[in-house]
């Protein structure tokens, strides 16, 4: 399909009765945010959701209810249990725009989310798709989410050939999915037709190897009908991802009550926020700092591979262990923290594991 399809009469006028009838028999179901119409709990899970997985989520977001009942609730709260809850999820930047979202709901309206997608919209870290999720499925408004899962549904059964990496065809593919939509629906068939987007690009219609002879649009589905599915959607922008190494000062105190030496990341960039070991660029810039004697005691452990959005990270630990309280400046600026308060703090997911490992393991030589 080339240029802009935007009339009703160029779209499948049975999209959405399918959608609809499909999610309501074969759609997913029982999970802890379906079937609700509390915009707190929706607007949760739809945050936890983006870039992870339902079964990683779940967790989450009965840990997080379980503290945060409620927006006030998650108002209130300091920016460091928020971390700290939200540790080893990733994405942290959805952490720090929840807080200040909540915050903005209740300062701004009351304690209430608007309830409409285009209010929605201007409160933090809110977009367009996650506006629309909760308008939907709390207030049966009519209008289509429009996230990655899709994008790719609908590219695929309208063989849309514009780029998504240019803004036109973007804009296109919005318009056509608010031109999809069911007529006059309820707000029950919202629910529906909004899950049933979710669970078809989840479940079916996925980025590789999708199962076209289970899906309910396979009659009306022109990619499918090409023979060619997985040639939709058409992005020609590729992610150019970095490739960095970083060397992790890991430092414990094992004087009766073990604690690590910290210091809380910058507000913007990798992992903004965050508690961190120092963070060096090389293994000289690491012994640089330290006392001549600290560095003859450094153990290097085995280098640790994290994948980020943009980027490969390679970490290698140096770890050391102190028996006295080291003088002022013999350390990077940071703070002890205690082995056992460890998860009171935000901290990035590989960090964790390599704390935990450090405070369980004899990898120290006591003296």
């Amino acid at each position: 399909m080339s240029g802009v399809v935007g009339r009703r009469a160029d779209l499948p006028p049975t999209f959405a009765p399918l959608l609809i009838d499909w999610q309501r028999r074969a759609g997913r179901s029982g999970l802890p945010w379906q079937g609700i119409r509390d915009p707190y709990r929706v607007w949760l899970s739809e945050v936890m959701l983006q870039q992870t997985q339902v079964s990683t989520v779940l967790g989450y977001y009965a840990r997080f209810l379980e503290r945060f009942p409620d927006v006030r609730a998650l108002a209130a709260a300091q920016t460091d249990e928020v971390m700290a809850l939200w540790s080893g999820l990733g994405y942290y930047s959805r952490a720090r725009n929840l807080h200040r979202c909540a915050q903005a709901v209740v300062a701004t309206h009351g304690g209430e989310f608007p309830s409409t997608a285009a209010r929605l919209e201007t409160l933090p870290g809110i977009g367009a798709s996650t506006a629309a999720a909760i308008a939907s499925f709390c207030f049966g408004e009519r209008v289509s989410i429009v996230d990655g899962n899709v994008r790719r549904v609908l590219t695929r059964l309208l063989a849309f050939e514009g780029d998504l990496a240019q803004t036109k065809p973007q804009r296109a593919l919005w318009e056509i999915a608010q031109a999809l939509l069911p007529n006059n629906p309820s707000a029950d068939d919202m629910t529906a037709y909004t899950q049933g987007l979710m669970d078809l690009g989840a479940t079916l219609c996925t980025r590789s190897r999708p199962s076209c002879g289970q899906c309910p649009m396979q009659g009306i589905c022109r990619g499918y009908q090409a023979g060619e599915p997985q040639r939709f959607p058409v992005k020609t922008r590729t992610l150019k991802r970095r490739h960095e190494s970083w060397w992790l000062l890991l430092v414990k105190r094992a004087d009766g009550r073990e604690r690590f030496w910290l210091q809380r990341r910058p507000a913007s960039g990798i992992w903004a926020g965050l508690y961190c070991p120092p963070v060096f660029e090389s293994e000289q810039a690491a012994h640089a700092g330290l006392p001549s004697a600290w560095v003859n005691r450094l153990i290097a452990l085995d280098a640790v591979s994290h994948s980020l959005t943009h980027r490969e990270l390679r970490l290698h630990p140096l770890l050391l262990e102190l028996t006295s309280e080291p003088l002022s400046g013999e350390l990077p600026e940071g703070q002890w923290v205690e082995a056992e308060r460890l998860g009171q703090h935000g901290l990035p997911a590989p960090v964790k594991l390599l704390l935990h490992a450090a405070w369980a393991s004899d990898l120290f030589v006591r003296t």
